[in-house]
């Protein structure tokens, strides 16, 4: 007579436990529109703010041609896709493609503030905060109440949340 084994749980990635608790906290489908929008539009602005602090010029850099390349930017983009990559390559790899496409726009309003249009910090600043504050809103129209944690979780986590749901939509493993 066979003895009857225990049922083994499935143990899960820290990814999928960060996106298990994010999917229990942000259900409402317009709230989920309005993370769809804004996160990525916080993001670009969060990244355009970080990217404009101003950035020592080492003689080293200079004379390699470097100093262009080099900001606090470069440092921000590397540390955050670091992180995600211990939680997801795949889905590290598409934020990555998603970063340089936003780097490619700074380096645009970079040009226009050149031409004496808008600051970068300005455009940026104002993108972040109309962002922040919709993301705000939207964490208001959840059953449940989300505290300040699990809204900085959301906004740290979130532009790998929102990939999941394209890879799981194409059905390619993250």
């Amino acid at each position: 007579m066979k003895k009857k084994q225990a049922p083994v749980q499935e143990i899960k990635r820290p990814v999928d436990q960060y996106f298990d608790e994010l999917n229990e906290n942000f259900q409402d489908p317009t709230n989920r529109v309005i993370q769809i929008v804004f996160l990525p539009l916080f993001f670009f602005g969060l990244m355009g703010i970080i990217w404009m602090i101003p950035f020592p010029q080492f003689d080293f850099l200079v004379k390699l041609g470097w100093h262009t390349f080099l900001n606090w930017g470069s440092f921000f983009i590397a540390i955050l896709i670091y992180c995600y990559l211990k939680l997801s390559p795949t889905l590290s790899y598409a934020v990555l493609m998603c970063i340089g496409i936003m780097s490619y726009f700074i380096v645009q309003l970079e040009y226009v503030a050149r031409e004496g249009g808008p600051s970068v910090l300005l455009v940026s600043g104002l993108i972040m905060l109309v962002s922040l504050a919709i993301l705000w809103f939207g964490k208001s129209k959840e059953k449940n109440t989300i505290s300040i944690g699990q809204f900085w979780k959301f906004l740290t986590i979130g532009p790998i949340w929102l990939w999941h749901f394209a890879f799981k939509r194409i059905k390619l493993k993250y």
